[in-house]
């Protein structure tokens, strides 16, 4: 099967599973890569246009090479013929530049890269960052702002500068503005700084639909590795809100991560796993139990 092109690889649904954990008695914890594979092949049946492993959902940060190369490898196993976008960030670029030869030769499609620091950076090192990645790796790279997470923010003319380089094949933009009006400007303005051959992603799942109605391609979506088939029936039918009780305007499936953090809402959720599926501790705290139980709940939809 012949590789997706960019534009076909960051448009549509693109999945971001957990990366779940089995924690012993003594507290030590291990990825589950049973469960991994459970989670992607669910995305991939339900016909999710693409994959994204290691993502900040996938607790990459917390992961060593070791970990991060199982997990791919499962991953692109788990869903043949699926497209798999593995994140590469991490604190040193040389660490970067394993994780892209690591995606490489476990046949990943594209990467997803975030400037991920201690101290802060500045524009000119992050621009060096993704210049460092482009020039020595022919997979397609999709710029990751998580201004949240990161604590970089990016500006739509330093997403033009990054989106210059070669490789460069997408933007993910982080949640827009309540107001559809002014998401409609936050959008047009990246596109003006953006080449067109360069795709446009919204994440944050309570701004898919926002985004898409102004001009994003993909939706990078949490809350579609878990739900994966009601995600993809969103992205193909974002007006019909009739169409599945588990995308209607009052029942959208990500309303648990209204107000927290979504990995957190989806390891409540995720199907056949305990709670938490997410790490814990120094990896991650799950969510308080009565929270859980209600997120369970809230998330009792088909797949």
């Amino acid at each position: 099967m012949p590789a997706p092109t960019p534009a076909e690889l960051f448009s549509g649904l693109s999945a971001f599973p957990l990366t779940p954990f089995r924690r012993a008695a003594d507290g030590t914890d291990t990825v589950d890569l049973d469960a991994v594979s459970s989670l992607v092949a669910r995305c991939a049946s339900a016909g999710a246009q693409s994959i994204t492993v290691l993502g900040s959902t996938g607790s990459y940060a917390y992961l060593d090479r070791t970990e991060r190369r199982d997990v791919l490898e499962a991953a692109v196993a788990a869903s043949p013929g699926s497209p798999v976008l593995a994140g590469v960030g991490a604190l040193r670029t040389s660490a970067v530049l394993e994780h892209v030869r690591d995606a490489e030769a476990a046949g990943a499609d594209g990467l997803l890269l975030a400037p991920v620091s201690y101290q802060p950076l500045s524009e000119d090192e992050v621009v060096g960052l993704f210049d460092d990645v482009c020039r020595r790796t022919e997979l397609p790279v999709a710029l990751y702002d998580n201004p949240r997470t990161t604590g970089f923010r990016f500006t739509p003319e330093l997403y033009g500068r990054i989106a210059a380089l070669p490789q460069l094949a997408a933007v993910k933009i982080p949640p827009l503005p309540e107001d559809p009006a002014q998401a409609r400007d936050v959008v047009a303005a990246v596109r003006a700084e953006v080449p067109d051959d360069v795709a446009l992603g919204i994440s944050g799942d309570p701004s898919a639909l926002r985004g898409l109605a102004s001009g994003c391609a993909a939706w990078f979506s949490v809350i579609g590795g878990v739900l994966p088939g009601a995600a993809r029936r969103l992205v193909e039918r974002p007006d019909d809100t009739e169409a599945d009780p588990a995308v209607a305007a009052d029942g959208h499936p990500w309303q648990p991560a209204r107000g927290r953090r979504s990995r957190r809402t989806s390891g409540t959720g995720a199907p056949g796993l305990p709670a938490p599926a997410a790490p814990r501790a120094g990896r991650g705290r799950p969510c308080p139990r009565g929270r859980r139980a209600g997120d369970r709940a809230a998330l009792t939809v088909q797949p």
